[in-house]
């Protein structure tokens, strides 16, 4: 039998780097405008590219489910369309609850949008650092590999 180890740092929201407090305070700004009126499920996502810029991206429901997108999907989408030669070097996710808060729980990506972050870093040849910020405490991973580590890619 073989163990897959899944590699993460859990801190609070005062002992992490200036730089990810403002990834995350993206992601917060995002999520405040998320579409979300079927499951008021709102997720902020926001991207640093290799060169500082932050992309921010929501979710955006639909009255024909499944038709809407994660916000993780709408950041990364968004930075690879519109600077497809820019690296994605991190990742910052968070959900705010029904007063607009964010939640005092941990949300991790769903399985399609780990997915995406996976393709994203095959697509560059760079791990991605994924942030993921609740109420009082963060989780940060140094690759979506930890979190998927059964990911699919084909060989270019």
């Amino acid at each position: 039998m073989k163990e897959h180890i899944i590699k993460y740092k859990e801190l609070s929201l005062e002992n992490i780097s200036k730089d990810e407090k403002e990834l995350i305070q993206h992601a917060i700004n995002s999520a405040s405008k998320a579409y979300a009126p079927y499951s008021n499920f709102k997720v902020g996502a926001a991207v640093r590219l290799q060169n500082g810029i932050i992309i921010e991206g929501n979710n955006q429901e639909n009255a024909a489910y499944p038709s809407g997108l994660c916000a993780e999907r709408v950041a990364l989408f968004f930075a690879n369309a519109n600077f497809p030669d820019l690296p994605v070097t991190e990742i910052a996710i968070t959900v705010l609850d029904q007063l607009g808060n964010v939640s005092k729980d941990v949300i991790t990506p769903c399985g399609s949008c780990r997915q995406v972050i996976a393709e994203t870093e095959f697509r560059f040849g760079n791990n991605i650092k994924i942030i993921l910020a609740s109420k009082d405490k963060v989780l940060i991973f140094t690759s979506i590999k930890d979190l998927l580590p059964f990911h699919f890619v084909l060989k270019k």
